[in-house]
């Protein structure tokens, strides 16, 4: 696969333009993202479906300007494909040739299915999902997918899209907004009627525009502790009064909702077609993803040869943080023998802890991480792998995953916890006991492992006593142990093969 892909989205409402660059086999990441409102079916569908002059001349030249994009950053391929404005369009098949001609770039449209299945393609690998249906509503129609047991079962296009239904019904003026609302509504019911009966499941998982401004909204009213939209989650029943709200106002009302006014123009009709489909599925959930079309078409390109799907285990953000930053250990034997400090420890704490393991996953990807922070500087390498781990560990976990790893990449040296931090995401992180205890395993690998990392290494506990048995001298890591901070009291006893040379033989 091409080292850098470029990928175009033509959309009803926006044009966007994403520039992905592979780092290995399982790691990619974003270099690049341009967005546009070009609006292309705007007056179309009162037009006969016909794409208007000023929409195309705004395609036209966001199209030209994502191609100097694509030059500049050096890119290998593209793909750039059309969503239902174009295939709708009777003279959409005119415009692709116009636009080939005059710009050398080849447009792809593609119809509803496939549009959906991308979508479903992005949230079943780079989201910690693998069960519910996705909703992707764009300006001209919804696309669903139907996935269970992280497999796409099915897709489906319904004629609803934001831009449509904001032309049909929305613009016409003249009636109360409960009248318009009303009949809009009852269009969508019937558009709803065609959807296959199988499409029921009490997780949805929303994709694009109007899903992303709904949840942006619902994380700033609820005072959510961790700005990051992907994999956010909220429950239909607690929010359905907001919802229902929304299509009621007036466009100057709109901001009460805590809705950017970039969005006044569609989010009342989109509010009304995904609160329709969630209450037509019998969603009980929504789980926001910040991915969607663009990302699917670039897998289909990278997974071709795995099924679509990432392996089980593998993760592409970690892939993409080890490609990127370097860490000076990526011997598969020593990573493993990192991995194995980690999980003798804590099994043998679990006295203590008692909690069934429940954290290994989250303890094993944070010590795999520890030194993605040595690449910038050495000096509070610690700070710094917290602020590239938060930023980027953005696909295949949790919100309550990105925010342990984080915590844990920021320990460093006696301290146990960062108080701010930890009261800042508390509702996100596990107990304080619990949190405490596994700083202290994650530290006292890193001190164990630095010292001698081929040493073989036992831990038993009884009569609140530690004690580390190694075949190898751990004399570097016996200073920060006995000085690092403990969950609680209890003594700590090293048994190492430290052999201290006669007089003799020191010349002495």
């Amino acid at each position: 696969m091409a080292k850098r892909t470029a990928i175009i989205d033509i959309g009803s409402n926006s044009g966007r333009l994403v520039i992905f660059e592979k780092t290995s086999h399982y790691g990619f990441h974003l270099i690049c993202e341009q967005k546009s409102k070009v609006r292309i079916g705007e007056g179309a569908y009162e037009k006969d479906g016909y794409l208007q002059p000023p929409a195309l001349i705004r395609a036209f030249l966001t199209l030209q300007s994502f191609n100097h994009t694509i030059e500049k950053y050096q890119a290998h391929k593209t793909i750039c494909v059309a969503t239902s404005a174009l295939r709708d369009a009777p003279n959409g098949k005119a415009f692709v040739h116009w636009i080939e001609k005059e710009l050398g770039l080849s447009v792809k449209i593609i119809d509803g299915n496939k549009e959906a299945m991308y979508g479903a393609i992005a949230a079943n690998n780079l989201l910690p999902v693998h069960d519910g249906i996705s909703i992707d509503i764009g300006g001209g129609s919804s696309d669903m997918a139907l996935i269970k047991n992280g497999h796409i079962v099915d897709t489906y296009s319904l004629n609803l899209g934001t831009v449509r239904l904001k032309e049909l019904f929305f613009d016409k003026g003249g009636l109360p907004m409960e009248k318009i609302t009303k009949k809009a509504k009852k269009y969508i019911d019937d558009a709803l009627k065609d959807l296959p009966a199988h499409f029921k499941h009490h997780t949805a998982i929303g994709i694009g525009g109007t899903a992303r401004t709904l949840g942006k909204s619902i994380m700033k009213r609820t005072a959510y502790p961790f700005d990051k939209l992907h994999a956010f989650g909220y429950s239909v029943q607690e929010h359905t009064e907001y919802l229902e709200q929304i299509p009621l106002s007036f466009a100057k009302g709109l901001k009460k909702f805590d809705i950017k006014k970039s969005r006044f123009d569609t989010i009342r009709e989109g509010t009304l077609i995904f609160s329709s489909i969630l209450s037509h599925i019998g969603a009980k959930n929504v789980v926001n993803s910040a991915v969607g079309v663009r990302e699917g078409v670039y897998l289909e390109q990278f997974l071709k040869h795995e099924n679509l799907k990432f392996p089980k285990g593998v993760n592409p953000s970690i892939h993409s943080l080890l490609d990127r930053f370097k860490p000076y250990v990526t011997a598969e034997t020593k990573k493993a023998k990192r991995s194995d400090i980690a999980t003798a420890l804590y099994s043998t704490l679990q006295s203590e802890m008692q909690d069934d393991l429940q954290y290994l996953p989250e303890l094993k990807w944070a010590l795999e991480l520890s030194t993605i922070g040595n690449t910038l500087t050495i000096y509070k390498s610690h700070q710094t792998a917290f602020y590239i781990a938060m930023q980027e560990l953005n696909y295949g976990f949790s919100h309550k995953e990105m925010l342990l790893i984080s915590m844990l990449l920021r320990m460093h040296g006696k301290s146990l916890l960062h108080k701010p931090l930890f009261e800042s995401f508390k509702p996100l992180l596990p107990p304080k006991e619990t949190l405490l205890w596994l700083n202290f395993i994650y530290t006292l690998t890193r001190f164990i492992y630095e010292a001698s990392n081929d040493a073989k290494v036992i831990f038993d506990y009884k009569n609140q006593t530690l004690t580390i048995f190694s075949d190898r001298s751990l004399y570097l890591a016996k200073e920060k142990i006995k000085s690092l901070e403990k969950p609680v009291p209890f003594a700590i006893i090293i048994k190492d093969g430290d052999s201290i040379p006669s007089n003799k033989n020191l010349g002495i």
